[in-house]
């Protein structure tokens, strides 16, 4: 976390490797396509992404109009030669990476789910979160958003209807009891 996003510290950029695809769950657990296993928490999750295989031709304005389908995008910074200059890892050749901060979490979320391992132009994308870019203001609210969104989450199920635990429970119309018949 560091105090300015566009002038971070990039020493240790190893967790935006991509991540092999899991060809080892059994049958019943596989889903229709490969997917690598991959657990973020609040701390990894970040409204801050780094985009990487795009192809050199100077495709910024197409891929902000690919990530403004999801949401609004505050700021598009190519950032190879920083990446490159860092050393931590290999960037693809022929390749831009760059730096995009979305206004929310959640739409930063769903432009990783939904653009990641695309094809763009010929390059495949790989987006991964920026945690390091953060400020700690940043950090402040994305917990606090947390907290209300678990917040809200537990208000919904303390206030769902319950479901019929017994038999004659479940033999019940509507919220009351059905009336008895006296035989004579």
């Amino acid at each position: 976390m560091s105090s300015d996003p566009e002038k971070s510290d990039n020493s240790d950029l190893n967790h935006h490797i991509r991540s092999n695809y899991c060809r080892t769950r059994p049958q019943y657990r596989k889903s229709r396509k490969l997917t690598a296993v991959k657990v973020y928490s609040v701390a990894n999750e970040s409204r801050h992404l780094l985009v990487f295989g795009v192809p050199q031709i100077n495709l910024v304005r197409e891929l902000k109009d690919q990530l403004r389908r999801h949401g609004n995008v505050q700021l598009v910074q190519n950032v190879t030669d920083n990446i490159k200059a860092s050393g931590s890892f290999e960037v693809e050749a022929f390749t831009d990476v760059f730096y995009v901060r979305f206004e929310k979490l959640d739409k930063a979320r769903r432009a990783k789910k939904i653009l990641d391992a695309k094809n763009f132009y010929g390059g495949i994308l790989h987006i991964s979160y920026a945690p390091e870019r953060e400020t700690a203001e940043d950090l402040r609210q994305k917990l606090f958003q947390r907290k209300r969104e678990a917040d809200y989450r537990l208000y919904l199920n303390r206030t769902a209807p319950k479901k019929a635990s017994g038999p004659a429970e479940q033999n019940t119309i509507g919220p009351m009891q059905p009336k008895r018949i006296k035989r004579i």
